[in-house]
């Protein structure tokens, strides 16, 4: 009989645990990857204890368990998650090695897979556990899938190729490159393991992780050009292998490690943020000459080159459409007082399909009406899907997967009839001036993301608010939509990312937001790439931000008042700029509510 239950599960773990002479495990949202999304087969954090976001990890011992999650999901955890089983613990405030070091017993044997963690917080942890005499020991085979009885298996969905039209440069071409890389640096080969790299690395695609379209492998890149391939059998057509030639040799997963192990004496690069811990033990093992430095991929992707941005171009003016059809939807519809947060979001996907071009969502809908709207990365079910409640805030964060690019997009509205609150007007107002700081910011070459973040938040921060998540992320082009290394952000506690250089034609997200807990949330989010400034007189080069999305901001939420006539001016302009891109693809009605929304102010 299935374990229907979370304290069943956790029960059964337990004797697990015990039966392989461990004191306790933990248990990250990860795969052999370290990807952000997981497929259904590693999603065994929410098997056990029922937390669904995207980041979070759990340790239990054989009497206290804890999960850690960070300020996105402080809310959701608590819905999620039964506190009678679980101690919920905050990152950074604290840290599963922090809390070990508290919590485990003297002499404790705490395992890990060390195919789902990195390198560095193993070594973390394996310190903190050392100071108490105890020891984090690698398993052979990952308990929670002993006890995990109807587990899904890995995918076997077929990788494609993926066009060069839309990739704008050849696999031929980034391999040469990446070989070009390992030889200024004296290096054999490359270990590529993030999934989203190795898909742009071969322009291959596939359907092995919900909304983000790649397909699971690993590859070893060579200083000669070539490259291997590891990847299931099953996965492979002839297409496949047409497209990827000679120069790319290709091998089952499970001649992975033996791959790995045969680079014997060879520099290897390998990257500790995104290469599992089992990668580097291999590695050691073989006594390969580990060089620990960032994925050769990772920062060519990150720029995109211009077939790219016209891709992406193209894909946010279509999802733009759906988008203005969507909110003129939720206008008309919701103020009735039956449509849901499910509808709602089953509304929004069909509007993107209607485009004929859609291949996924970039992540689940963010639909949060009311008080779901605080909860940061809320995501719906039948559970707790809310009517949107006439004279309430409804926040919708969505996006779609197109081949010529990924979108990401955050509206918030006023379900009326009656106008909404001064105080809704005054924070929806302050975060709309964050967004305008940061779309109009002119910055020198070099600039990080963490040197940005303040501009969004200024206006909250005079007011005594803030909000607990980054003002901005990357994003790939029909990849995933949440790419580094590029972000912004607070630089507090060393966040990957927030000292990256903004480098022109990067893709990120500006989106800060507000969240008063138990009543609503505000966020505004479009995409940006980084270009070139020419000013005259300058002394250096400097940067700023092409904004990529188009669709109407509610103008029945801005406090016209608060507004310089500086950030009254963009919001005009940027609303023409709308009106511009979307009423080709809109007639009727639909084109009618468009010219309203775009009305200057």
């Amino acid at each position: 009989m299935l374990m229907q239950t979370h304290e069943a599960r956790l029960s059964a773990l337990r004797k697990q645990l015990a039966k392989d002479g461990l004191d306790g495990f933990v248990i990250p949202i990860s795969d052999e990857h370290m990807s952000e999304y997981v497929g259904a087969y590693a999603q065994r954090l929410e098997w056990l204890t029922g937390f669904g976001g995207s980041a979070g990890t759990a340790v239990v011992l054989a009497d206290k368990a804890a999960i850690f999650v960070d300020g996105r999901y402080t809310l959701q955890v608590r819905d999620q998650v039964d506190g009678a089983l679980w101690s919920y613990e905050s990152v950074p405030q604290t840290s599963v090695a922090a809390w070990l070091a508290e919590h485990a017993p003297e002499g404790a044997k705490i395992g890990y897979d060390a195919w789902l963690h990195a390198k560095g917080w193993a070594d973390g942890v394996a310190q903190a556990l050392d100071a108490r005499g105890g020891v984090l020991s690698p398993v052979v085979a990952n308990p929670v899938d002993t006890v995990w009885q109807d587990q899904p298996a890995p995918s076997l969905a077929p990788a494609v190729p993926h066009a060069d039209e839309h990739a704008g440069k050849s696999a031929h071409e980034k391999r040469a490159e990446v070989a070009e890389w390992l030889a200024a640096r004296g290096l054999d080969a490359a270990v590529v393991s993030a999934l989203d790299s190795v898909a742009w690395l071969l322009n291959i695609r596939g359907a092995d992780v919900d909304r983000t379209p790649v397909a699971l492998s690993f590859v070893i890149a060579h200083a000669d050009g070539t490259a291997d391939l590891f990847i299931a059998p099953e996965k492979v057509t002839p297409e496949l292998t047409a497209h990827l030639g000679n120069a790319v040799r290709v091998q089952p997963r499970e001649a992975f490690v033996p791959a790995l192990e045969a680079l014997k004496g060879r520099k290897v690069a390998v990257d500790p943020e995104r290469a599992v811990a089992a990668i580097f033990h291999a590695l050691e093992r073989a006594g390969a000459k580990i060089v620990a430095v960032t994925d050769p991929v990772v920062l060519p992707k990150a720029i995109k080159n211009p077939v790219e941005q016209a891709g992406h171009r193209a894909a946010q003016a279509r999802d733009g459409a759906a988008i203005a059809r969507f909110l003129r939807w939720v206008e008309v519809e919701a103020p009735k007082g039956s449509v849901t947060e499910l509808a709602a979001a089953d509304r929004l996907q069909a509007f993107r399909a209607e485009t004929g071009l859609l291949r996924d969502l970039s992540f689940d809908t963010i639909s949060g009406a009311g008080p779901n709207g605080a909860v940061v990365h809320y995501r719906v079910s039948e559970e707790t899907s809310r009517t949107l409640e006439r004279n309430s805030v409804y926040l919708v964060d969505s996006g779609g997967q197109y081949l010529d690019g990924t979108t990401d997009i955050t509206r918030t509205v006023w379900v009326g009839p009656d106008a909404p609150p001064p105080e809704v007007k005054d924070r929806f107002t302050r975060v709309l001036k964050g967004h305008i700081a940061l779309a109009r910011a002119v910055f020198p070459k070099g600039t990080a993301g963490s040197q940005l973040d303040s501009f969004a938040r200024q206006f909250l921060w005079a007011a005594g608010l803030d909000y607990a998540h980054g003002t901005g992320h990357g994003v790939g082009s029909f990849l995933a939509v949440h790419e580094g290394p590029q972000r912004i952000a607070k630089a507090a506690g060393g966040q990957a990312g927030t000292g990256q250089e903004l480098m022109p034609g990067m893709i990120l997200s500006n989106e800060p937001g507000y969240y008063k807990t138990g009543e609503y949330g505000i966020r505004i989010e479009n995409l940006v790439l980084v270009e070139r400034r020419e000013i005259a007189g300058a002394e250096g080069e400097f940067c700023g931000f092409e904004t990529l999305t188009f669709a109407p901001i509610a103008r029945d939420l801005v406090d016209v008042s608060l507004l310089s006539s500086e950030e009254l001016g963009w919001l005009n302009a940027y609303h023409a700029q709308v009106r511009s891109v979307l009423a080709p693809q809109l007639a009727g009605a639909e084109l009618a509510w468009l010219e309203a929304a775009c009305a200057s102010l």
